[in-house]
């Protein structure tokens, strides 16, 4: 049986549902991932063709480099996903899932560029840029 989640932004404009397993849960502490979420991102990814989106027209496509995009809900401001330009799969913000979500941490990337206000010390592996098999912008 095949796993289903669905999830939305904070006013409910967007809506998504998944089909299949998802990755575990990438923790992204770059200062892109910092500035526009005000902390750090949690997300997971799912292939383009598992996830169904309604409300698309609310969503606001920032293209933060050359190499990817960011999605936001227009109306409410929730971020949403986060797009490389070449793969094919999308990554959804891991707060933006209704719960029972099964979703476990997996890694942190780029904890050199992380906010100097908190620590990180749950024992998942740690990079000081990417790594651990997660593909980013400009990889």
């Amino acid at each position: 049986m095949s796993e289903l989640h669905s999830g939305s932004c904070l006013c409910g404009a967007i809506r998504f549902k998944t089909r299949g397993e998802l990755r575990g849960i990438v923790y992204c502490h770059c200062s892109q991932c910092r500035k526009q979420s005000g902390h750090f991102y949690a997300a997971t990814n799912v292939q383009n063709d598992a996830i169904t989106i309604t409300g698309e027209e609310h969503i606001k496509w920032y293209a933060a480099s050359e190499y990817a995009a960011r999605g936001f809900c227009k109306n409410c401001g929730s971020v949403m996903f986060w797009k490389h330009h070449d793969l094919d799969y999308i990554s959804v913000m891991a707060g933006s899932f209704d719960k029972p979500t099964n979703l476990q941490g997996e890694v942190h990337i780029f904890v050199g560029d992380k906010g100097d206000y908190y620590d990180i010390q749950d024992g998942l592996p740690k990079y000081v840029a990417s790594g651990g098999g997660v593909v980013v912008a400009g990889d």
